[in-house]
């Protein structure tokens, strides 16, 4: 038999209650209930069902999963199914390539009043050096297409407007 890996829901479960009890009143509802199914995922709690071998009738207890959305162990096949069929999606190119345009901290401020123009201009900006550099035969001589995306803030939460 294998050895257990330590899961979010083994921490949840076993630090579960002291967490709670310190920092229970500033979750949101939301936050609350996630964590609630989270902890409670695959065990008794939930329910399950028995599975029996037609072969040798060996019977073994399956429990029933939280279904949440933030819950890492349900949506693992979720998240893979969800890859799989962004990566069907993709053109049999040789290259793909990630490029981040960050707007500099002086002009992120100006974001938080001015949204619309400020990220107007970032999209413009951002095609149009995409386009002129991959056009340009000393660097890739080629007409391409992108798809960009706003983020406003970085994985600290701070504000960090890129593209």
């Amino acid at each position: 038999m294998t050895e257990h890996r330590l899961e979010v829901a083994d921490v949840f479960r076993t630090y579960g209650d002291d967490f709670l009890a310190r920092w229970g009143a500033v979750l949101s509802p939301q936050q609350r209930k996630a964590f609630e199914d989270i902890r409670a995922c695959r065990t008794a709690a939930l329910g399950g069902h028995v599975d029996q071998c037609d072969q040798c009738g060996h019977c073994a207890i399956s429990y029933n999963s939280c279904r949440n959305r933030s819950c890492p162990k349900c949506q693992a096949a979720a998240r893979a199914q969800w890859l799989a069929e962004r990566e069907a999606e993709l053109l049999p190119v040789e290259e793909y390539f990630h490029v981040v345009f960050t707007l500099p901290q002086q002009i992120a401020g100006m974001a938080l009043q001015n949204a619309r123009r400020v990220y107007t201009i970032l999209f413009r900006a951002v095609a149009e050096t995409l386009l002129t550099i991959a056009a340009d035969p000393k660097h890739l001589g080629a007409a391409i297409g992108f798809l960009a995306v706003l983020h406003t803030w970085g994985q600290n939460l701070h504000l960090n407007p890129h593209s």
